[in-house]
């Protein structure tokens, strides 16, 4: 399984110490369904191309914006397409995504779980759990695809704090900050959920009672390791929020 690093051009140099390839998050959605190139370090070779919808006008003209998208990995040396779009996709950005699929091939495509009705694209599935079982999860989607080499895993970094009971399974985002916090603070006994692959601990506050639930390079490791056996094609984290885990993920060997 193909391990990348998402990241943007300010960080690409500290992310490539960690000898993993890189997701350039340097590209975006511009006017008239161009694309946009942003602060791309000097001599970038390899890895893939990244697109960002975010914040970009409607794309009219998809097979212009995918023809633009291989042109630029061929002088890049990418080996393929990354493209973050929010969830739900709109009918054009499912049509950009059509026309990448047949405009880049054989490289692969990689969009979120959303986009999975895309023939021929990667579906991301998101390890981020709160519920049922992580393992259960990985081997549904597998089946529903056809094989878990036709999927990747969108490795999200879990930071969530429920108050009990949470019916509706949605809990409030903790940042490293907040989380750090927490830990200092009740001094908690922490344990691990097999069936979540995630870290979790209790505490009382005003009389409720608080469940959160957490990543660190431990579970990422583990969870890792369990779409690698699977035979998943590809994992994706984002650098800015596994920054602080690399050193033990991917240890850098000195001479």
């Amino acid at each position: 399984m193909q391990i990348y690093l998402a990241a943007g051009p300010s960080d690409a140099q500290e992310a490539a110490r960690y000898r993993r390839p890189l997701a350039h998050q340097a590209y975006r959605i511009g006017p008239d369904s161009t694309l946009l190139r942003q602060n791309l370090l000097l001599g970038t070779q390899g890895g893939l191309l990244a697109i960002s919808d975010r914040d970009a006008p409607p794309v009219d003209r998809p097979e212009d914006l995918a023809a633009a998208a291989v042109r630029e990995c061929g002088r890049r040396n990418y080996s393929g397409v990354l493209l973050e779009l929010p969830q739900p996709p709109a009918a054009d950005r499912l049509a950009l995504a059509a026309a990448l699929v047949k405009a880049l091939a054989p490289r692969p495509l990689y969009v979120p779980e959303s986009c999975g009705a895309v023939s021929g694209a990667v579906p991301l599935i998101c390890t981020a759990l709160s519920g049922g079982s992580f393992t259960g999860r990985l081997r549904e989607a597998a089946a529903a695809a056809g094989g878990a080499d036709r999927l990747a895993l969108d490795v999200e970094r879990l930071r969530m704090d429920f108050t009990l009971p949470a019916r509706s399974g949605e809990g409030q985002s903790l940042s490293g900050r907040e989380l750090q916090e927490l830990l200092d603070r009740e001094a908690p006994a922490v344990f691990f959920s097999q069936d979540l692959c995630a870290r979790y601990f209790t505490y009382t506050r005003e009389g409720e009672t608080h469940f959160v639930l957490f990543d660190d390079a431990g579970t990422l490791q583990q969870k890792l390791r369990t779409g690698g056996a699977m035979g998943f094609s590809a994992a994706f984290l984002l650098y800015p929020e596994v920054r602080d885990l690399l050193p033990k993920l991917f240890p850098v060997r000195r001479p």
